[in-house]
């Protein structure tokens, strides 16, 4: 005869370190699925209590126990379904990142995480000792298995909990997202169920955490190892799935997902990266630097989709170098997605400043100093407005510029939160052809026109760098690939220019390692995947 388990996947938007109201999100999302899904289980995100990742609060042993105090609340408060709650657990040989079971009070079930992720943006064997024994017990006459994250990308945990018997696996994750990540799990998750011949419940958080962001993509993977059922991404839901276990085998309903394209998985990804960033930190609202260009154009619309109209502030700052288009464009930018632009002109202090350093200048040509004294100006301005109202100041520099330096120090770079800052100047297009055709919000000329820094007279960014393509290509060889400089010109591009670029890298490291954080949406990302010193004599 089939037993039926009916399973809550909760993909829940968690704030690290905020343990009560991480809890009192367990436990109402507890009740729901109890009381309006009738489910049998629900299974939480790994380490939702604490959030993720939590870092060095792991090393606090104040944080430790305010979790266990939520931990203890949790079991007490919810009865009538069985809870798969990720947590920390001390013990003699350390401290794990474990999961329980927990059912009408009691832990019926723990398990200890046996392989801790140490690469990347991952650091838990800097907090966490490794479990080594799987975990499986009855639920509702069921045997189910824990598998926690980075457990199911290695062959052992899974086969152990098969092994014991388990019929269906139950996994807690916090998997931040990156392009083509989804296609990577769910390779992993079919593999495992094919080879074990069992379902595996995928679980995910979602919400943006600094610099990473949590997509969800939390679905259950029938033991052929097709995805049955998917909860979507970058959404907060309560997912009920049934299974049917039979004697031999295991039911589940299957619905075919439709996936968004890659394009429109990145947009909403830097969103709700924006959102979770400003609300969690509790801004007030944001400023952003409009110049008229492509860069400032889409973080103002991203900014917008995240934010509001209300919330979001746009300032266009002219000089004597500015192009009467670029006004135009910021304006129409501006109109189109129902934000108030202000202008205010950096020409006073800009002369202010000139006629300031006047008599250290006079026996000196104008060059980049100039330039970078342009951006300065600019970010004083902005700067001030983040004091004066609370506000965050969005960047709007790209990933390529960022590589290669072609950015200010204590200028363009000034901020609190980089938007694109891991989005090379091909996607940047990209993403706003994308956003136009939900509405088109972007004017066409922006798109169009050759994209300059207007800090001198008819400059243009390819009068300092190669074309965008080819330099996207280059610094994807270089940077992703961690190709050499003869691999790279190996495949057709100009020796010099490929010197030229790495140089230019290699040179740029000081101003990155000064550079507020941003959205994380590649496997090597400037911030915590990005660890070359800044005194570095490779020539490489």
């Amino acid at each position: 005869m089939a037993k039926k388990l009916k399973i809550a996947l909760a993909q829940l938007n968690l704030t690290v370190g905020d343990v009560p109201g991480n809890l009192q999100k367990h436990i109402q999302s507890a009740l729901s699925a109890r009381d309006a899904l009738s489910a049998d289980i629900i299974v939480f995100p790994e380490l939702g209590l604490t959030g993720y990742p939590a870092e060095d609060l792991f090393l606090r042993p104040d944080f430790i126990q305010a979790e266990q105090v939520a931990l203890q609340t949790l079991i007490t408060e919810v009865k009538g379904i069985h809870c798969v709650v990720s947590h920390t657990h001390s013990s003699n040989q350390g401290l794990y990142n474990a999961c329980s079971i927990i059912h009408n009070g009691l832990v019926v079930g723990r398990y200890a995480k046996q392989h801790l992720p140490n690469y990347g943006v991952f650091d838990e064997d800097r907090y966490f000792v490794p479990g080594n024994a799987p975990c499986v017990v009855p639920v509702n006459g069921v045997l189910v298995g824990l598998v926690v994250c980075e457990d199911l990308w290695v062959q052992g945990p899974a086969q152990q909990a098969a092994l014991q018997g388990a019929r269906v696996i139950l996994s807690p994750n916090a998997s931040p997202f990156e392009i083509d990540k989804h296609e990577q799990r769910v390779q992993v998750l079919s593999k495992r169920a094919r080879h074990n011949q069992i379902p595996i419940v995928y679980v995910n958080n979602v919400g943006g955490q600094d610099e990473l962001i949590f997509d969800g993509g939390s679905m259950v993977v029938n033991s052929e190892g097709e995805i049955a059922q998917f909860a979507g991404f970058f959404n907060e839901t309560l997912f009920p799935v049934e299974i049917d276990i039979h004697t031999a085998s295991s039911k589940i309903a299957a619905d075919t997902p439709t996936l968004p394209s890659d394009d429109e998985k990145i947009y909403q990804a830097l969103v709700l990266a924006v959102r979770d960033y400003v609300q969690k930190n509790k801004f007030e609202r944001v400023h952003i630097g409009l110049s008229g260009g492509i860069d400032s154009a889409l973080t103002l619309a991203i900014a917008v989709d995240a934010l509001g109209k209300d919330l979001v502030h746009p300032v266009y700052m002219p000089s004597r170098y500015s192009a009467d288009i670029s006004e135009e464009d910021a304006i129409l930018v501006a109109q189109n997605l129902g934000v108030k632009l202000e202008t205010i002109s950096i020409e006073p202090t800009y002369k202010s400043f000139l006629a300031s350093l006047a008599p250290y200048f006079a026996d000196k040509k104008p060059d980049v100093t100039e330039e970078n004294i342009q951006a300065r100006c600019r970010a004083i301005i902005l700067m001030g407005l983040s004091n004066k109202f609370r506000s965050l100041v969005l960047t709007t520099g790209n990933r390529s510029e960022m590589a290669v330096g072609y950015c200010t120090l204590y200028g363009d770079m000034a901020g609190g939160f980089a938007v694109l800052k891991d989005v090379p100047k091909t996607l940047v297009y990209r993403l706003a052809h994308y956003r136009n055709r939900i509405a088109p919000v972007i004017p066409e000329r922006t798109l169009t026109r050759a994209p300059s820094a207007e800090l001198a007279v008819n400059q243009k960014d390819e009068d300092s760098l190669p074309p965008y393509p080819m330099l996207d290509r280059i610094l994807e060889e270089y940077l992703d690939q961690s190709l050499g400089v003869e691999e790279i010109i190996a495949h057709g591009f100009e020796r010099t220019t490929v010197l030229k670029v790495v140089a230019l890298v290699r040179f740029s490291e000081y101003k990155r390692r000064q550079s507020p954080i941003g959205p994380r949406i590649k496997n090597k990302s400037f911030g915590r995947d990005w660890r070359y010193p800044v005194t570095n004599g490779f020539a490489g």
